[in-house]
C-alpha cells in the first residue's frame, strides 16, 4: 500500500504508442506517460509532460505527511465533508432526503426513464449529473474520472475502481440466460431425460453426502437479482460475452494503474468470466469432498485442518474397507505437515487436467472409486478451461501493472468454487505482495471457518493472503432459496450474531498478522475492513489498538462506496489509516442499473442517512455562519 509510485498508464498502452520514462519526482518515482501515435505531437507531449510533473509534485513531498486525530464517534461534519465544495455538501443532503422517500425509491427505475423520455437524453443527463449520478458516480470514463481521484488523494483517500454500465434485462430475459447457462450439454439434448450412465454417476456422487438441491439450478430463483439491491449481477449470454467482460475489466485495469500512482484496487465477479453451470458443479465437488472428510476422518471442515499424513489417511481407508488407493493419494496435495488437498488443484488451474478424470474419491458405500462430477463434454471442459485462461489473463494483467485485484463473493452455490479458484490464484501469484484478494461475507454461519482454513492454506504453502471482509450482499435470496428448496440455511439467523462473526472474523486475521509481525515476518496477510457500519470500523481500530497493529503496518485498509459514510472514509484517511472508497464510473445512461441499487441500498440503512444528513445540515451551517460558502477544497494529507 506504499503510496508513492507516480507512475502514469493510459488504456492505449495496449496499443501503438510512445513511453516518456525520463521524469523523476524528488523521491525518485519513475513516471510513464503513453501517448497514443496518431495523437503524438511534440505540444502533445511537452503537455503530457507537464501533466505528469504537476501529478508527481502533487504527489510528493508537497503534501508533507499531515496527520489530523480521529474523532472514533464519527461526529466532526468539518473532518467528514472538508473534501466537499459547498454545493456538493448540499447535493448530497438533496440525494439522501430523496432516498428517504418509499415511493421514489421503489419506483426510481421507472421515474429515471419516464423523466429521460420527457425531458429528452442531454436535459436529462445535465441532471442525472446535478443528483444521483454525481454524487455516487466519479465520471463518464476513465480520463472524467482523474479530478475525483486526485481531489480523494489529496485528503488521504484511494480508490477502488468499477467500470459500472450493467445490462438493464427483463426478469424473463434474466431466468431465460441463468437457466440456459446453468444446465450441461447433456440435459440440453435430452431436457428431463437422464442416461442410465448419468443416473448411475449421479448415484455414485449422491453415495458421498447425499443430496445437495442448492447445486442445481431452480427457475423460481434463476434471476439473481431477487432480493439483491447491492451488488451487481452478470447472466451468461454465450462465451464471446465473458471474452468482452474481460476486455472491459482489463480496461479497468489499465484505469486503476494509470490514475492511483500504484495504489489502486478492481473488483472483479467471476460470474462475468464463464459458464454458470461450471461453478455450480465445482462447488458440488468441493463440499462433497468435504463430506467424504468427515465420513472417513469424522469431524468436519476440509482436510487441510485434519493434520493428517497419506500414510493415516491410506490406513483409515483400509480400515473402512476401500482397498488399492494408491493412485488416489498418489495426487492428494500434501506437505510436511499432511495432506492440504485432496485433489491436485494446482494442476487444474495450472496445467488443464482435465475435470471429470481427476474428481474422483473412494466412496465407504460404494467400496469403490467414484466421480464427484457429472461426465463434463468436451465443449464443457474447454469452457472451464477459458473461464480459468480469463482469470489468469487479468490477474497477470494485475501484476503487470502493479495494482490489486478483489475477486468479489457471490452466492454460496458459486462460492466453493470462486474461494478455491481464488486462492489458487493467490497461490500462483502472490509470491512476493497480495496481489489477489478474495472476499468473505460474514453473514454466512461458516465465514470464521472459511476464512482460518484459507490462511492455514497460505502459510502452509507460503503465499501472500489478501482478504477483503464484508457483510454480505444476498441475505435475504440465501435465505429464500434454502427454505424453498429444502436445505440447511447457510446463514446466521440476527444481524448481531453477523455482526459477531465479522468481529470474530477480524480478530483472528489481526492476531495473525501480529504473529508474523513478531516472527519477523510482517506484511504477509492484507485485510480490508469493507464496512458501512461505524461499530464494526470502532471495533476494527480498537483491537488494532489492543493487539499492536499500526496504521503504518499497511495490512489492514478500511473501504466504503463513493457517495455513501463519508463521515467515517475521510476522518480515517486524513488520521493516517488506509482508506478506500469504491468508485464506479460509465456513462450516465448506462450506469442507470447501478443508481437504482444504490438509492434502494440507502432506503434499507435509514439509519445511517439520518445521521449523515445531520452532519451535512451542520456542516452547511458552519459553512454559512463562518462565511466559507464558496469553501475550495485543498487537500494536504498523504495517503498511507
Amino acid at each position: 500500500m506504499a503510496f508513492l509510485r507516480a507512475v502514469i498508464r493510459c488504456n492505449g498502452s495496449r496499443k501503438l504508442g510512445i513511453s516518456i520514462y525520463n521524469l523523476q519526482s524528488n523521491k525518485s518515482a519513475k513516471v510513464r506517460v503513453c501517448l497514443p501515435l496518431q495523437n503524438y505531437t511534440p505540444i502533445a507531449a511537452k503537455s503530457a509532460l507537464a501533466s505528469a510533473t504537476d501529478i508527481t509534485e502533487n504527489s510528493g513531498s508537497s503534501f508533507g505527511s499531515r496527520r489530523d486525530p480521529l474523532d472514533t464517534g464519527f461526529d466532526n461534519p468539518k473532518a467528514s465533508f472538508k473534501s466537499k465544495t459547498t454545493w456538493e455538501v448540499l447535493r448530497a443532503y438533496i440525494v439522501y432526503t430523496l432516498c428517504s422517500s418509499s415511493y421514489l425509491v421503489e419506483h426510481n427505475m421507472q421515474l429515471m426513464k419516464l423523466m429521460k423520455a420527457v425531458m429528452g437524453e442531454k436535459m436529462f443527463t445535465l441532471l442525472m449529473k446535478g443528483t444521483f449520478y454525481g454524487h455516487f458516480v466519479a465520471g463518464e470514463d476513465q480520463y472524467k474520472i482523474v479530478p475525483t481521484l486526485k481531489r480523494l488523494r489529496s485528503f488521504g483517500v484511494k480508490p477502488i475502481l468499477d467500470y459500472s454500465v450493467e445490462e438493464d434485462i427483463s426478469q424473463e430475459e434474466a431466468e431465460k440466460r441463468e437457466y440456459e447457462g446453468s444446465v450441461s450439454e447433456a440435459q440440453k439434448e435430452a431436457p428431463g431425460v437422464a442416461s442410465e450412465a448419468e443416473k448411475k454417476r449421479s448415484s455414485e456422487a449422491t453415495s458421498i453426502g447425499g443430496e445437495m438441491p442448492q447445486y442445481n439450478v431452480n427457475k423460481t430463483f434463476a434471476d439473481r437479482r431477487y432480493k439483491v439491491s447491492s451488488a451487481r449481477t452478470y447472466f451468461y449470454l454465450n462465451e464471446a460475452t465473458c471474452e468482452r467482460n474481460v476486455e472491459v475489466f482489463q480496461d479497468c485495469l489499465h484505469a486503476v494503474a494509470g490514475a492511483t500512482y500504484g495504489t489502486g484496487i478492481t473488483a472483479v465477479k467471476m460470474t462475468a468470466l464463464g459458464r454458470p453451470q461450471l461453478l455450480l458443479q465445482l462447488s458440488e465437488v468441493i463440499m462433497r469432498a468435504r463430506r467424504f472428510v468427515s465420513d472417513v476422518i469424522g469431524g468436519k471442515g476440509n482436510v487441510i485442518g485434519q493434520k493428517l499424513s497419506p500414510e493415516q489417511l491410506e490406513k483409515k481407508l483400509e480400515q473402512a474397507g476401500i482397498q488399492d488407493v494408491k493412485k488416489f493419494l498418489e495426487k492428494v496435495t500434501k506437505d510436511s505437515e499432511g495432506v492440504i488437498h485432496l485433489f491436485p488443484w494446482s494442476g487444474i488451474v495450472d496445467e488443464n487436467f482435465e475435470l471429470s478424470d481427476t474428481f474422483r474419491v473412494p466412496s465407504l458405500k460404494e467400496g469403490r472409486m467414484v466421480r464427484l462430477i457429472s461426465q463434463l463434454s468436451k465443449k464443457e471442459e474447454e469452457m472451464f478451461r477459458n473461464m480459468i485462461r480469463r482469470i489468469n489473463t487479468l490477474v497477470k494483467t494485475a501484476q503487470e501493472l502493479d495494482v490489486r485485484i478483489m475477486i468479489d463473493a457471490e452466492q454460496t452455490y458459486f462460492q466453493p468454487a470462486i474461494s478455491r479458484i481464488t486462492l489458487e490464484m493467490m497461490r500462483k501469484y502472490n509470491k512476493d505482495k497480495a496481489i489477489v484478494f478474495n472476499t468473505y461475507q460474514c453473514y454466512l454461519k461458516e465465514a470464521l471457518n472459511e476464512v482460518t482454513t484459507d490462511l492455514d492454506q497460505a502459510k502452509r504453502q507460503n503465499f501472500y493472503f489478501g482478504a477483503k471482509l464484508v457483510r454480505g450482499a444476498y441475505i435475504d435470496q440465501e435465505r429464500a432459496r434454502a427454505a424453498a428448496l429444502g436445505y440447511p440455511d447457510p446463514t446466521n439467523p440476527t444481524y448481531e450474531a453477523t455482526s459477531d462473526m465479522y468481529h470474530r472474523t477480524l480478530t483472528e486475521c489481526l492476531q495473525r498478522i501480529k504473529d508474523l509481525k513478531d516472527r519477523g515476518e510482517p506484511n504477509r496477510i492484507g485485510i480490508m475492513v469493507a464496512s458501512h457500519n461505524e461499530d464494526t470500523v470502532r471495533f476494527a481500530i480498537e483491537k488494532m489498538k489492543e493487539i499492536g497493529v499500526s496504521p503504518e503496518d499497511k495490512v489492514i485498509c478500511f473501504g466504503q462506496l463513493l457517495g455513501m459514510c463519508d463521515y467515517i472514509t475521510f476522518p480515517l484517511g486524513q488520521a493516517g489509516y488506509s482508506a478506500y472508497k469504491y468508485i464506479p464510473y460509465g456513462p450516465v445512461n448506462e450506469v442507470l442499473p447501478y443508481l437504482s441499487r444504490r438509492a434502494q441500498e440507502n432506503k434499507g440503512v435509514l439509519k445511517k442517512i439520518k445521521k449523515e444528513k445531520k452532519l451535512l445540515m451542520k456542516e452547511l451551517l458552519r459553512r454559512a455562519r463562518s462565511g466559507n460558502i464558496f469553501y475550495k477544497p485543498k487537500g494536504t494529507y498523504t495517503p498511507v
